[in-house]
């Protein structure tokens, strides 16, 4: 895991020296990403440079120094992330008569190249002894792969033969055409636009700040998308003209290419049309076998390294899955870490020791008092760079913070909720729309209003009171919220509209946000889906197009990286996905409950006692918080006097809704710290 950044000067009259001054203050900013090594490249006469921070995972030696070029010389690459298939790939490569030579430039082991510079270590690395100099290697390290792969069969096809979570910037030299890359899922974090006649490119915002070029322009549209999400989806970032790179994409760029569009190779969509039209066709039994040897397939691929390595367990089924695999193929414990609330309500702390006291892992529990959590929040703005607003940022630190403590790499169980069916909303939502979207839309609405007039906090109370009355799956966390979330999708003309509802927080962003209309995102465009026939399966969907890589995973890089921690994601690995795709909705919702096969590959290693819970979310007490030792914080930043002075919000409607949420009548907390972190990394600018 490390960072890179660099930029391509249309001029093409920028000195040497001051190429390799300005990306060494650029990849400065990353040295959280990569705090073992740095580097960097430059090409005077294409005016263009590359520099990356390394965090050393595979070979730990200086042949795996970047930026690295190419055997023939002819590409020179700053990476970011694992390819885990890349012994795989050398061993067909090694076969393959046509990837020895280049026909353009001569083969010669170089890290630097005539008329490039390299920062801090201009010298080439002497090639290794052993089985790496016989074969023509210099090291074992994944980015020479990649190098290699290039060479061979061009930037697409290598591209749809690795196996990995990754992020790229590749200078062709030949064709001086910059090649920027990112993993099928998202996992890897790439920004890129042009700023004048400069094209900056970077895995975070933060470091095109101290390039001259760099506007720092905030964009009020995209801040209408955060309101609306709580974060900010791609292609939009917090800055006019600055993009995020699409998942599982590359962009090729040059002095002369500036609106060059990006080219998928592998899309979300064509994985879920394809896995419908082409449906799996075995029985159950089967499929719990095929998702069994598909995960420990994953899991095995990315324990792989040359540091020490551990999981993130927070009970729930993804993690405890991931755990368990990762136990059934370990010699010795492996080593696990959650953390914990004395708030029972957001606690998971006592099930994931129970998983870990099964399993036989090596556990580290951490229970964090309010005031070593509100520590946190100082550190959001300049963690995540612009404004993003999903509070569970703060545990997710927290753990990672404790993780980077014993490890360098662990592994994580996002994804399962998007690929199973696992989130609430999906069998909330559905059920929902089959037995009401034939009441009249005024009694729907009548009804709404019902729900609303009582606060969450009295509904919560009331499901405390008599909840042990209701069958399992509907014994929730958080009651009184959801009910009110319910509440909006009483009003909803379509099935389309369920969804969209679910995952909005304010409703009308752009009377919120001055001077400022909401773009379209494929959240609202239906000509951009995949035609599903299930409602279920459609918001499946839609979550690992925006929702998973734009917030969740976000959410982990940015608080892994902050704490120089790499974080793998076994359970997005693309051929489960892809195998994900191919199943019935029976095998993923199942009376009411999500990821039914996921569970019934998890039982193997975990008894079903040990799991069945109702559903928590990784979060904080952040209502309480924002009515108790939050509220001076929050008040200064949303004063209205101050919202006015800086010209982007209606002070009313912030105003009103905090009133509302610290008499108690409603709970805004969502809705408020949409506000209060873009205010936040405001004052952080």
């Amino acid at each position: 895991m490390c960072g890179f950044a660099g930029f391509l000067d249309r001029s093409e009259t920028t000195r040497a020296e001051t190429l390799t001054e300005v990306t060494g203050r650029m990849i400065d900013t990353l040295v959280h990403r990569g705090p073992d090594d740095g580097g960097v490249w430059v090409d005077p006469l294409a005016c263009v440079a590359l520099g990356h921070r390394r965090l050393s995972i595979l070979d730990l030696s200086a042949a795996g120094h970047q930026p690295m070029l190419s055997r023939s010389g002819r590409y020179v690459v700053a990476f970011n992330g694992e390819i885990y298939n890349h012994l795989e790939l050398r061993r067909e490569l090694d076969s393959d008569p046509q990837s020895v030579d280049h026909p353009l430039f001569d083969r010669q082991p170089v890290l630097a190249a005539e008329g490039a510079s390299s920062y801090p270590n201009p010298h080439p690395s002497p090639l290794p002894e052993g089985e790496g100099a016989n074969s023509g290697w210099r090291g074992h390290s994944d980015t020479e792969t990649l190098l290699a792969a290039v060479e061979a069969w061009g930037v697409g096809e290598a591209l749809k033969r690795f196996v990995g979570m990754f992020a790229f910037a590749l200078w062709d030299r030949h064709d001086k055409v910059l090649y920027l890359a990112r993993d099928r899922l998202g996992e890897k974090p790439l920004y890129y636009g042009w700023q004048g006649g400069v094209l900056l490119f970077g895995s975070e915002l933060k470091a095109f700040k101290p390039h001259s070029a760099f506007r720092a322009e905030i964009d009020r549209e995209a801040l209408t998308l955060l309101l609306r999400y709580n974060y900010i989806p791609a292609p939009f970032t917090i800055y006019r003209g600055i993009k995020k790179l699409p998942p599982g994409a590359f962009v090729a760029l040059g002095a002369h290419r500036s609106e060059a569009h990006p080219v998928s190779y592998w899309t979300a969509r064509d994985a879920a049309l394809r896995g419908q039209l082409q449906p799996y066709s075995g029985t159950e039994g089967e499929a719990v076998e095929a998702l069994d040897a598909l995960l420990r397939q994953a899991v095995a691929g990315q324990m792989v390294a040359d540091v020490p390595l551990g999981a993130f367990l927070s009970g729930g089924f993804d993690s405890s899955t991931v755990v368990a695999l990762m136990q059934a193929q370990s010699l010795r414990p492996v080593k696990t870490f959650t953390i914990g609330f004395k708030e029972q309500e957001y606690n998971e702390a006592e099930h994931a020791k129970a998983v870990a006291r099964h399993l036989g892992t090596e556990h580290t529990e951490l229970y964090v008092t309010p005031e070593e959590a509100m520590a946190v929040i100082p550190k959001l703005p300049v963690l995540y760079d612009e404004p993003f607003a999903d509070s569970s940022q703060i545990p997710t630190f927290l753990v990672s913070q404790l993780a980077r403590q014993h490890v360098t790499v662990s592994l994580s169980g996002d994804g399962g909720d998007e690929l199973f069916g696992g989130y609430n909303r999906y069998f909330w939502g559905a059920n929902f729309w089959r037995r009401m979207h034939y009441l009249p839309r005024s009694l729907r609405t009548a009804l709404a209003g019902g729900l609303t007039v009582v606060p969450p906090r009295y509904w919560d109370t009331l499901f405390r009171s008599f909840g042990f009355l209701l069958p399992p799956a509907l014994r929730y966390a958080s009651p009184g919220d959801k009910l009110h979330k319910l509440s909006f999708l009483l009003s909803a003309k379509n099935p389309e509209d369920v969804h969209f509802d679910l995952v909005s927080h304010w409703k009308e962003p752009s009377r919120l946000v001055r001077g400022a209309e909401e773009p379209a995102t494929v959240l609202n465009t239906p000509v951009q889906w995949p035609e599903l026939r299930d409602l279920e399966h459609r918001m499946m969907y839609l979550d690992t197009v925006s929702y998973l890589p734009d917030d969740i995973l976000v959410k982990v890089d940015r608080a892994a990286m902050g704490v120089s921690l790499e974080t793998r994601v076994p359970l997005l690995d693309h051929r489960v996905v892809e195998f994900a795709w191919s199943l019935p909705l029976s095998m993923k919702i199942r009376e009411d409950k999500g990821k039914w096969l996921l569970r019934q590959v998890l039982y193997r290693y975990v008894p079903p006692p040990l799991m069945e819970r109702p559903k928590m979310g990784f979060g904080v007490p952040i209502e309480h918080w924002l009515r108790g030792p939050l509220k001076a914080w929050a008040e200064a930043l949303i004063d209205p006097k101050r919202l006015k002075r800086e010209g982007y919000f209606n002070p009313v409607l912030i105003w009103e809704k905090w009133q509302q949420h610290l008499s108690g009548r409603r709970n805004w907390s969502y809705y408020l710290w949409d506000v209060l972190m873009f205010q936040a990394w405001l004052e952080a600018q």
